[in-house]
């Protein structure tokens, strides 16, 4: 099996490499799900987002995928930006292939739903009328 794919960047995102890392011939199914920068939140006009992580989120985000692919037997693969984003970049791209879109798609929500909650990073939006607010500290 291929070396895990797991990142913390700075760059843009490319969701065909998180997908060709999951990618596997005896597979009929990818699952991706990319988090994209909305425009809105609560109301108000998001006109930029911020993500921070502690030094340890690439740690997180590789035991978070380490732990999903052993419980489902699935290549897993994700990658988180950080750095100031604008509406429409691309801020996480989660991958997971399986033989059935099934059990794809479920652990696919399971790896994002970890990811969300146990790899410390943290988001501050700023909005149109130049308040801003932090997220997940």
């Amino acid at each position: 099996m291929p070396e895990l794919l797991t990142a913390i960047s700075d760059q843009p995102l490319d969701p065909t490499v998180v997908d060709a890392a999951v990618a596997r011939p005896q597979h009929g199914a990818v699952v991706t799900f990319i988090g994209v920068v909305r425009n809105h939140d609560e109301g108000h006009f998001v006109s930029a987002l911020e993500y921070s992580a502690h030094p340890a989120a690439d740690r997180f985000l590789r035991t978070c995928c380490e732990e999903v692919s052993a419980a489902t037997g699935l290549p897993v693969a994700a990658v988180h930006r950080i750095g100031t984003l604008a509406v429409g970049d691309l801020a996480v791209v989660a991958a997971v292939s399986a033989p059935h879109r099934a059990e794809a798609f479920g652990a696919c929500a399971e790896l994002v739903e970890r990811i969300k909650h146990e790899v410390p990073i943290w988001k501050r939006q700023r909005f149109a009328d130049g308040a801003s607010e932090w997220v997940g500290l």
